[in-house]
């Protein structure tokens, strides 16, 4: 076998190594953290980490009325590239999170359907995008970003591994809203019993 071919084996097997550690800490984190917003940064950490094409991620959110916001990020640069395209109506990450869809571009190419995207992602450094929709049930909608300071930063290998991350995040996004939900009926069962005993006690 070339040395060539033995070195993207071996350099795929680590990249699963690493892909199979953060599910695992994942994992962890669901067990161990009930807060959303902890847990989605900790998968935009992880992400970056996991597909070699990615420099910076970021999740959206996308809110009742079409309007998105950012909720995770890996570095403040993504924040004026997601920003621009909410101002705007209109992006990748707009259009993975209403379609279901992966959308993956070069910046380049993105600039006559998305020009206020692709003069922010430029002016970034950022040169490919790729959003892949980050949906549980109807209760949170949205897409998780990649973006890369290289053109064509993002192969087939990369949304293969990016879906892997989507599972997971998928996963926590329902456990948080499971634990948010039996949380908040426990809270108002105990603010229930509190109310009846004052008024067993008034009467």
């Amino acid at each position: 076998m070339p040395d060539e071919e033995i070195f993207l084996e071996t350099d795929a097997i680590r990249r699963l190594d690493e892909v199979a550690a953060d599910l695992a800490a994942l994992s962890e984190i669901l067990d161990s953290e009930e807060d959303l917003g902890r847990v989605l940064q900790r998968s935009v950490d992880q992400v970056t980490r996991g597909v070699p094409g990615a420099d910076m991620a970021s999740v959206t959110v996308v809110r009742d009325g079409g309007q998105g916001a950012t909720v995770a990020s890996s570095d403040e640069r993504v924040w004026a590239i997601d920003s621009d395209q909410y101002a705007a109506g209109d992006g990748p990450c707009l259009e993975a999170a209403r379609t279901n869809q992966i959308v993956r571009v070069g910046v380049e190419e993105a600039r006559e359907r998305w020009p206020e995207f692709a003069s922010s992602a430029r002016s970034a450094g950022v040169e490919s995008y790729l959003s892949c929709p980050l949906v549980t049930g109807s209760e949170f909608v949205g897409s998780l970003n990649l973006d890369s300071e290289k053109p064509h930063g993002f192969g087939d290998v990369d949304v293969a591994l990016l879906k892997v991350y989507i599972t997971a995040s998928n996963a926590a996004i329902a456990s948080s809203r499971r634990y948010g939900k039996a949380r908040k009926l426990a809270d108002d069962l105990a603010l229930a019993l509190d109310s009846r005993a004052t008024i067993d006690q008034a009467r």
